[in-house]
């Protein structure tokens, strides 16, 4: 009797073993697997990681960390258990001289063993779906970045075009208190007072006057262009007669002077021209010398490209 009980509970040894080698020969393979996959996409993540802003990736990279850190812990875990069921199978040589009491017991401890295993499995396909989604979201944000870089490097190439055309179309006034510059995505259009204005005055000589209707033509090819229009003056108080009050008053005034100017070209979009009056509150050059205050006694027009575009792609990331 005690031979048949023995046989029998071998029998069920047997088949046992061979599920549960089965099992663990095909969870080692998915785990093997899915390292290799988890390996290819640290790689593509690493690759694609410089090309996106540090501050609108930084959340994501966040969440892969962290998603990292718990599928080691899964793998951890897995190793752990893996231990756990070697150990049961060794202990299975000396079943034939344990009880029937002990018997049942290591085969439910192995049933035990196979549910976590199962858990595990089950856990680490969930981690890898969410690497997966990770994975997608950094390639959208990626393409995204991509096409904010296009539009930045299309505005860049439009701004020196334009710059260009300005130069061009300014050539006459060159050493005559006339700069164009670009710098910081703009153009700047520096024009000094000697160049418009008598001395205290805001109305436009016929000099000064040639010089804008110039550069309106080029605005009037441009309708995607910003134009701000400031005035300046140097640090000496204003001292004469009439309506003005002082410097500020002075500045915006002839910044006005300019817009009105511009806006005769029926070309120029209304809505694309601001006016402002710095007063001597922006100096470029240093008042204590009569070359430095001439400086400083000017009209900036300040070009700059719509955004739009892009302000809606960083609202995407």
């Amino acid at each position: 009797m005690i031979s048949k009980t023995v046989a029998f509970f071998s029998l069920i040894f047997l088949i046992t073993s061979c599920v549960s080698s089965k099992v663990f020969e095909d969870l080692k393979q998915d785990n093997q697997a899915l390292k290799a996959e988890n390996q290819a996409l640290m790689s593509q993540l690493d690759g694609k990681q410089g090309n996106v802003d540090s501050y609108t990736l930084a959340t994501v990279q966040k969440q892969y960390e962290q998603l990292k850190t718990e599928r080691d812990q899964l793998a951890l875990d897995y190793a752990a258990t893996q231990n756990n069921l070697k150990r049961l199978q060794d202990s299975y040589d000396a079943l034939e001289a344990n009880s029937s009491e002990n018997l049942t017991g290591n085969l439910a401890l192995n049933r035990e063993l196979l549910t976590k295993l199962e858990e595990k499995e089950k856990a680490l396909a969930r981690e890898s779906g969410r690497l997966e989604k990770l994975q997608k979201d950094l390639a959208a944000r990626s393409n995204r970045v991509n096409e904010l870089e296009g539009i930045l490097a299309a505005k860049d190439a439009q701004m020196h075009a334009l710059k260009e055309a300005i130069s061009t179309a300014l050539t006459n006034f060159e050493g005559k208190g006339l700069t164009v510059v670009q710098r910081d995505g703009k153009v700047y259009v520096s024009m000094e007072n000697k160049l418009l204005f008598e001395s205290g005055s805001w109305a436009v000589n016929n000099n000064g006057r040639q010089a804008v209707m110039q550069l309106g033509g080029v605005l009037a090819q441009n309708p995607e262009i910003a134009v701000l229009i400031e005035g300046h003056t140097d640090n000496v108080p204003y001292g004469g007669s009439g309506p003005l009050q002082d410097n500020w008053d002075l500045s915006t005034k002839r910044a006005t002077a300019i817009v009105t100017i511009l806006s005769e070209n029926n070309a120029i979009l209304k809505e694309n021209l601001t006016a402002a009056g710095r007063g001597q509150y922006a100096p470029i050059a240093n008042n204590n010398s009569a070359e430095g205050k001439a400086k400083n006694r000017r009209i900036e027009v300040i070009l700059t490209p719509k955004l739009d575009e892009i302000s809606k792609l960083l609202n995407e990331l």
